[in-house]
């Protein structure tokens, strides 16, 4: 199940509500969260559930043995215990295919690869629970006694398939004292739609449009042609998990859960490493709190530090080699910046450094499209107008003069500006128009969901 389902918008969601909010017992609430999280997450694929539930089960029990042995031998082996048992959980399922493969090209072997379902959310899950370990490892964290509120932390519908990764440390205080009250609900519903509609009607075109420059005859695509297919699909992915992460932080807030933000506008960074820390910001948080900082961060050996980061960063997208070198390229370009030119780079004019940064981005997201990295690499020729491809031919033209209008919408929208003019517009008028914005995009995006066949959430391949 997807929140952007009509199962979902008009079943699931209303049913759960009335649910919570039919009783005023936090305990029962907790379980109504607990039930409905469990029933949504094994909607399409109930045998992952047990799978979910023994991850909990694990980390609940290492976080209690932490707390417990805290001056002996046994917490330490409790964290072990925890990374071991979560990495293996997700190498397994995630990654078993990808390291058979690599066996067989290595040494010529013919072992049989047996491609595995990806249990969804996995990626998000196993990250939650590890940073619960070590916080309390750490004494960043109390210990959660209560198993039933810890499964609620982690089994939590809204973030649960495709995040943000929410850490047991910003909802410690809310899974136990929440309030809820009709001004967060309101909030939460105002950012649901709004993130539906980015995913339902920005991400969605731009998917479809991007499809027929990313997916067509390399040999008849132009140079221009090459650089809008691959701008429609910046488009399409920001929109997508960034209206997917609004869409979460606003189900969050209608069941009394603060959750932190996951996007600030990174298109209009004027450099990689500004751009990251815009974009994913619970994943870069995570990284940077539990594998960079740990490794030396900043004071030693920054360039192992930067590039095992980003190592990573690309293998937890993806089991597949054009995942680590998107990694790889953007560990370069940051250390690249921080050493050798990000002074220069600052000093030039802002709109240079923003179409750097475009330029940056829009090749990263060619190696992050194509999982077979010679059609990718074959793609970033023609952007670059290497072989002969023309510049522009009419087909092009046509296709572009169709849908400039929805490129600058696009385009404006990666921007704070129209955010700016709503909320000055809004607060102008002595009626709420919340309820109004709220219904239009609801409508629109119904609309829009009854007749569209394209309707994919990226993000849950990772």
């Amino acid at each position: 199940m997807v929140f952007s389902s009509l199962t979902f918008i008009y079943y699931f969601l209303p049913i759960l509500i009335l649910l919570y909010y039919g009783t005023k017992s936090p305990a029962v609430r907790n379980t109504v969260l607990i039930v409905g999280s469990l029933f949504f997450y094994g909607w399409g694929e109930p045998i992952w559930i047990s799978l979910m539930v023994i991850s909990a089960i694990v980390d609940y029990t290492n976080g209690r043995l932490i707390e417990r042995y805290r001056t002996t031998w046994i917490r330490h082996a409790a964290l072990i215990a925890s990374i071991v048992i979560n990495l293996s959980f997700l190498g397994f399922f995630k990654y078993w295919g990808f390291i058979i493969e690599n066996i067989n090209f290595i040494f010529g072997l013919s072992l049989e690869v047996q491609q595995l379902s990806l249990p969804i959310g996995i990626s998000f899950y196993t990250f939650q629970t590890l940073s619960y370990t070590f916080d309390v490892y750490r004494g960043h964290a109390k210990v959660q006694n209560s198993f039933m509120k810890f499964l609620m932390f982690v089994t939590l519908f809204p973030q649960l398939v495709a995040g943000p990764i929410v850490r047991y440390v910003d909802i410690a205080a809310q899974i136990d004292h929440r309030r809820e009250n009709f001004k967060q609900f309101s909030e939460g519903v105002t950012r649901f739609c709004t993130g539906m509609a980015k995913k339902v009607v920005i991400a969605n075109t731009a998917g479809e449009l991007s499809a027929l420059f990313l997916e067509g005859k390399f040999e008849t695509l132009t140079v221009v042609g090459a650089w809008t297919g691959i701008l429609l699909y910046a488009f399409q992915i920001y929109f997508d998990f960034s209206g997917y992460s609004d869409m979460a932080i606003g189900l969050g807030k209608m069941f009394g859960f603060d959750f932190k933000e996951n996007f600030n506008v990174p298109y209009i960074s004027k450099s990689a490493g500004e751009f990251w820390r815009r974009w994913h910001m619970s994943l870069g948080s995570f990284f940077r709190d539990y594998v960079y900082i740990p490794l030396g961060g900043n004071r030693k050996r920054m360039l192992r530090n930067v590039l095992v980061v980003w190592f990573l960063t690309g293998l937890w997208h993806g089991a597949s080699w054009n995942f680590i070198l998107w990694g790889m390229y953007y560990g370069l370009l940051i250390f690249l910046e921080r050493k050798l030119y990000g002074r220069f780079l600052e000093k030039l004019p802002a709109l240079f450094q923003h179409l750097y940064l475009i330029v940056a981005v829009l090749v990263g997201w060619v190696f992050f499209y194509y999982t077979d990295l010679s059609v990718g690499i074959q793609y970033l020729g023609i952007m670059f107008g290497v072989g002969g491809a023309l510049f522009i031919d009419a087909v092009t033209s046509i296709h572009l003069s169709q849908n400039m209008l929805f490129i600058c919408f696009a385009a404006i929208l990666s921007t704070p500006f129209l955010k700016g003019i709503a909320a000055r517009s809004i607060g102008t008028f002595k009626v709420d128009l919340h309820v109004i914005w709220n219904v239009a995009l609801l409508l629109l995006s119904t609309i829009l969901l009854v007749g569209q066949s394209y309707n994919p959430f990226l993000y849950f391949r990772f």
